[in-house]
């Protein structure tokens, strides 16, 4: 039968599988690295995934495909429910989920357990042991809050840090005063235009937060990344440790 489906673009495709999670039919599967329409039978034409991408490698056309099986689908969701998922009680408990997208969306652990992470690592570097300065203390991969697992094993016991993009590189000191100890997680609400507080909720829920930092700039558009924070600790319905600090646009702390 021709219908509308969707169709991806393998050159501006990145593979960094935003639009296999927003296909709740699960027709979309990342292969070597790029997005493709695996399953024709269970693409709804309806478009979830249209928006979720940011290169716009995703359009609608008319073409002869298989009718979309809503049986199908649903039996593929009931089998998928059936096995152990990512919630709050075995978020970390599951068996690992086989990673198949982008490298930079990836999740890992960084250690710096070699490196003294006690040191200034913003003072100037020293000319005999140049390795103790200027010292990343970030401690997972990826950063950003579209990007980032809900599950991923560092959330586990974390305190947490959700941070305005800019605000790194409005505070000098930004390295050792908020990331340092803390799993760092990044966003624009005005540049990405999106809502982070279900994707935020999602991560405190499934996972064992022990604090919340936010780190946000003064300028109001600021507020949504705030706002999100603040909604998705009310929406986890846990009781967890919070402090708001902004930072003003000439890199001091305001409160």
């Amino acid at each position: 039968m021709i219908r509308q489906i969707i169709k991806i673009d393998e050159e501006k495709c990145t593979g960094c599988g935003l639009c296999a999670t927003a296909c709740h039919e699960g027709a979309i599967d990342i292969i070597d690295g790029k997005a493709k329409l695996m399953r024709e039978h269970y693409c709804d034409g309806l478009g979830d995934c249209l928006p979720a991408c940011p290169v716009n490698a995703i359009h609608f056309e008319q073409r002869e495909a298989p009718a979309y099986d809503e049986a199908a689908v649903l039996a593929s969701k009931a089998a998928k429910n059936s096995k152990p998922s990512g919630n709050a009680s075995d978020c970390h408990t599951a068996d690992a989920p086989v990673f198949h997208g982008c490298p930079g969306s990836r999740a890992k652990v960084i250690s710096h357990n070699s490196l003294n992470t006690d040191s200034d690592c913003f003072s100037e570097p020293s000319t005999q042991d140049s390795s103790s300065h200027n010292t990343s203390m970030l401690s997972q991969w990826p950063v950003q809050i579209k990007l980032v697992p809900v599950c991923a094993p560092y959330f586990d016991n974390a305190n947490l840090l959700i941070a305005a993009d800019c605000s790194a590189y409005a505070y000098g000191n930004f390295h050792k005063r908020f990331i340092k100890n803390h799993i760092t997680v990044i966003g624009c609400p005005k540049l990405d235009d999106v809502d982070y507080t279900e994707k935020l909720t999602q991560i405190i829920a499934n996972n064992n937060i022990k604090s919340v930092t936010i780190v946000r700039m003064e300028v109001p558009c600021c507020g949504g990344i705030e706002n999100a924070a603040k909604n998705a600790l009310k929406a986890s319905g846990k009781f967890i440790p919070w402090q708001v600090y902004t930072i003003s646009t000439d890199g001091e702390i305001l409160e």
